[in-house]
């Protein structure tokens, strides 16, 4: 009996050893075939230009083909819904924007739970948003534009790129934390809210600086902020809306890559080391300071740590401003 015992403990554990073997081997032969980074919005934008570089250049150092692919649609959900549903293998990912953590608050029911269905690899970059106004606007500085907006409530509206999106809820922020009224008017996309910025249809939007720098050099707009904690390197001249008046107030875009939950922990470190480590090459740098973004470059941990912040943080604001989806 005690003979018979002692062969099944010994069995177990020489399953268990051979299983450890066979996962580690799988681990250090981690990638074998191409690998998909699902981006969740259409070509061109800032997730997908930093997706692509990411892509890029892991795809360079594994001598894998890393695979962008873009599935856009219902503010970014399709596509994580994907790769939430994916095999947990390593070979699908996602890259995420800062939205993701609004839809949480912003829509009743996703298909895809977060927190419980997606496993944080890296926060890949953090980017401001500028609070510009037209040149008609006599303000010169964010205490003005308060001073503004409070004498003459309700008249002064901002632009976003849609409701619900990030430049919306910049403005939500900014509302509430000054105590202000101002109307916001929803576009179909950044693009049309800032050529009527321009023109002076409105007279303020939340810009992500790629968008706005050029027109602020050439005097179309007129910038007052920074919506981030700490100045922008791409703008250092701007104070932030803290520093500008506005106690309290945080903005910051973000991109960020997931894999689906049950990854191996050993394959989502070998990710979050070789992408930290692509995030901080020159060539990455430089290609996301034209976009305004500033590398990362988070633990697993730390970046979930993030996540749940973010979604804690817009459900206030989202309950609070009555936001919701169209």
């Amino acid at each position: 009996m005690l003979m018979r015992r002692a062969l099944g403990i010994c069995s177990a554990v020489l399953v268990t050893l051979v299983a450890g073997h066979h996962a580690s081997a799988q681990v250090q032969s981690y990638p074998t075939k191409p690998i998909r980074l699902i981006v969740p919005f259409a070509p061109g934008g800032g997730t997908d230009i930093t997706a692509r570089g990411i892509a890029l250049k892991l795809g360079e150092a594994w001598g894998q083909t890393i695979v962008a692919d873009n599935r856009a649609g219902a503010n970014g959900t399709i596509g994580v819904d994907l790769a939430a549903k994916a095999a947990p293998d390593g070979y699908t990912l996602t890259m995420i924007s800062s939205s993701h953590s609004v839809n949480v608050s912003l829509y009743k029911k996703l298909p895809y739970d977060l927190l419980k269905d997606l496993a944080p690899i890296t926060q890949a970059t953090t980017q401001p948003y500028a609070l510009v106004v037209h040149p008609s606007v006599p303000a010169k500085s964010v205490k003005e534009l308060i001073a503004i907006a409070k004498a003459k409530p309700a008249t002064l509206n901002y632009g976003s790129s849609g409701t619900g999106g990030l430049s919306h809820l910049s403005g939500a922020l900014f509302s509430s934390l000054a105590g202000i009224n101002i109307t916001h008017i929803p576009y179909k996309g950044g693009s049309p809210a800032m050529t009527d910025v321009i023109t002076g249809q409105i007279q303020m939007l939340f810009s992500t600086i790629l968008q706005s720098h050029a027109h602020i050099r050439a005097g179309r707009l007129r910038a007052l902020a920074v919506t981030t904690a700490k100045r922008s390197a791409a703008a250092p001249e701007l104070p932030t809306m803290h520093e500008a008046g506005v106690p309290g107030y945080e903005v910051a875009g973000w991109y960020g890559v997931l894999a689906p939950a049950g990854t191996p922990r050993p394959i989502i470190a070998k990710l979050n080391q070789e992408i930290v480590k692509i995030l901080h090459t020159p060539e990455v740098k430089d290609r996301l300071s034209a976009d305004g973004s500033e590398p990362v470059g988070s633990t697993p941990e730390e970046f979930g740590a993030h996540i749940r912040s973010e979604i804690s943080k817009w459900s206030k604001v989202v309950r609070e401003a009555g936001i919701r989806a169209e």
